[in-house]
């Protein structure tokens, strides 16, 4: 059996996957914040309870913000930023006396969507987590690509491109820069620019402004408005790089049913082709896509 574990900003989901994919248990815990040794001491406890729940020895895979560092086996990238320059798979193997498989949380929830979700049999895709950071994962023709620096699919910490004037410099990202795609397509990002055309101080989540824009609230539409372009042109950058079959948003921001319907028809402007032929899709999986992946990291050889 395969444990799987989505180490996000704010929660973290642990699943057990049997060999035919089925979920034999599930146990979601808020994430520890700004604490690394809280971090790592609650992966550990849920890994012993999962075990414990299906009375089994399991392999571990955990889908995590950021990566681990080639060079130097630290965790490097993530906007959990308390991970960054730890040895979370070291420290993890020394607690739980086995190898552990860690990858980008983008990549492990690409690897899920692509194997039997919602963008199956095709050949090229790109995976997108749109949430408490906005990271990305690319699968093609069967695997997905880490790249030389493991940094492959990090279309966050691009600038946001085809700016307007108004969105110079940008606000400053926790990587050091301005402007950067996270910062405007997080949702932390997407609650800042609302707040900052708002005539109230009140800081709403993503979730609460997108169902103001349902009941017909004009700022929270215009906020949503922009985003939608913003996500069109930040997409059609990644469709003009490596020319998807399919796109796949994740992430809490996935959630908002217009993005859909209303990014593919603004991208049309951006991607450098008569046509474009990339469906942008909803998760089949859900929130279970990236653990789910995780526990895959483990294949066959098991």
């Amino acid at each position: 059996m395969r444990i799987g574990i989505d180490l996000g900003g704010t929660k973290i989901e642990t699943i057990v996957l049997d060999n035919a994919g089925e979920i034999c248990f599930r146990k979601r815990i808020d994430s520890p914040q700004g604490n690394y040794q809280d971090t790592l001491s609650a992966i550990v406890s849920l890994v012993r309870e999962a075990e414990k729940g299906v009375g089994k020895t399991c392999t571990v895979g955990i889908g995590m913000p950021g990566t681990i560092s080639p060079k130097t086996g630290l965790v490097k990238n993530a906007n959990s930023t308390w991970l960054i320059g730890e040895p979370l798979k070291a420290d993890l193997e020394q607690h739980l006396k086995r190898e552990v498989r860690i990858e980008n949380d983008a990549n492990c929830f690409v690897v899920s969507e692509a194997s039997d979700g919602a963008a199956k049999d095709a050949e090229i895709v790109f995976g997108v987590i749109i949430g408490t950071g906005t990271g990305g994962g690319v699968y093609i023709r069967g695997q997905s690509l880490i790249g030389n620096n493991a940094i492959a699919g990090e279309w966050g910490h691009n600038p946001l491109p085809w700016p307007d004037e108004n969105e110079l410099p940008g606000a400053a990202c926790y990587c050091g820069k301005k402007g950067c795609i996270e910062t405007w397509l997080s949702g932390p990002g997407f609650a800042r620019d609302y707040l900052a055309h708002s005539s109230t101080d009140k800081k709403l989540t993503a979730k609460e402004i997108n169902l103001l824009a349902l009941e017909g609230d004009s700022t929270a539409q215009a906020a949503l408005s922009r985003y939608e372009r913003r996500l069109a042109k930040s997409l059609a950058s990644i469709i003009n790089v490596i020319d998807p079959d399919v796109i796949v948003l994740g992430g809490g921001m996935s959630n908002i049913e217009s993005l859909y319907t209303n990014v593919p028809a603004l991208w049309h402007d951006y991607v450098f082709s008569d046509h474009v032929n990339t469906r942008l899709v909803a998760p089949e999986h859900g929130d279970s896509s990236g653990v789910r992946g995780a526990a895959w990291l483990w294949g066959k050889e098991i």
